[in-house]
């Protein structure tokens, strides 16, 4: 299943996909009793756009996982302990370790490259945390003495950024949002500034959680681009459901890497998608699902921005990255539904 990461055509995607749908029809069991629920053939789906997207709500209450395989790993979804939270079993780590960093070298760069800091306490907090894992893996991949976590000690932090600025280190801090707002305001309470630095990248990941005021993305964005005196204010989209990331470099638009597709769905008519340009909801294909669910129907709200006819006019010499495929923006959720830890701004 690693080919998964070789992908780079169109049609060797759509191939992909057909085949991923087979295999989970045949050997998870929620997701064919789904299918079947929907009295949909698995042999009549010759087309990626037919397949269909299991509601992301399964993950509370059922144990998506191929009946060939055995783990006891999972990631929970955050939330508060009155919360149903979902689960997600992961059977082969090594799908997910390929998926992080050949994404990350894709979008950012060598994660041995820079020393990673993380102010994610809500996350660190909790057990099980798909974005904890990531972190982990990329500090480990790095190396470097100085990567670190840190929850609310900001004193500690405004300092090593200053040292690190003045070293000229590269740096990434990955960052829950309202927690990056409470080192800013921290910052500015005691008339701190933080030292500007062109080797300075942040990576926010979402995540106000009732905590802050509610503001647009590019509110949001703005105040990190003043506070922090970078250019490089990044985000990534992801969740506990998916063992892939889609990454903003600016101007929340984001890119998926090409084992990964954003379609978005009628609001109204879950069974049909709107033209690009529109907004919907979010469908994710994520083919390092292979051994839980690889086609997922989340409650975010979003829309494509380049035209995806260009996708299946494009010829087989003509690679992804040439056609420049599946930009797309996170508009927020769809009203009524649950609370969770990611994806929570309205743009």
């Amino acid at each position: 299943m690693k080919s998964i990461f070789q992908i780079k055509t169109e049609a060797e995607f759509q191939q992909k996909c057909l085949e991923t749908f087979q295999y989970q029809y045949n050997n998870i069991e929620v997701y064919r009793k789904f299918v079947d629920y929907l009295n949909i053939s698995p042999n009549e789906i010759q087309e990626v756009e037919k397949i269909p997207f299991l509601p992301i709500e399964m993950f509370k209450n059922h144990t998506l996982l191929d009946k060939n395989k055995k783990t006891d790993l999972f990631f929970q979804s955050s939330g508060t302990t009155q919360m149903n939270l979902s689960k997600h079993w992961i059977a082969d780590e090594s799908l997910y370790h390929d998926s992080i960093e050949k994404s990350f070298m894709q979008f950012i760069g060598n994660p041995e490259d820079y020393i990673f800091l993380g102010l994610l306490p809500s996350y660190l907090e909790k057990q099980n945390s798909s974005l904890i894992y990531m972190v982990d893996f990329l500090m480990k991949k790095s190396g470097k003495p100085e990567n670190g976590y840190f929850l609310y000690n900001h004193q500690e932090l405004f300092e090593l950024l200053n040292q690190l600025s003045k070293e000229n280190k590269k740096v990434i801090l990955f960052g829950v949002s309202f927690a990056l707002l409470d080192f800013l305001d921290f910052a500015e309470t005691n008339h701190h500034i933080v030292t500007s630095s062109d080797e300075l990248i942040i990576i926010e990941t979402g995540g106000m959680k009732g905590r802050k005021q509610e503001m647009t993305k590019d509110e949001l964005l703005a105040i990190f681009h003043k506070g922090f005196g970078t250019d490089k204010i990044y985000s990534e989209y992801s969740m506990t459901e998916l063992l892939s990331q889609a990454y903003s470099l600016g101007q929340n638009i984001y890119e998926s890497p090409n084992w990964m597709r954003i379609l978005i769905r009628n609001i109204e008519d879950p069974f049909s998608y709107v033209n690009d340009g529109r907004n919907g909801a979010i469908n994710i294909i994520d083919l390092a699902n292979l051994h839980s669910c690889s086609f997922i129907a989340t409650q975010d709200l979003g829309k494509i921005l380049v035209d995806s006819e260009i996708l299946r006019q494009a010829q087989n010499d003509k690679t992804m990255d040439e056609i420049n495929s599946n930009q797309f923006q996170v508009l927020g959720r769809i009203d009524h539904s649950d609370i969770r830890g990611c994806s929570l701004l309205v743009s």
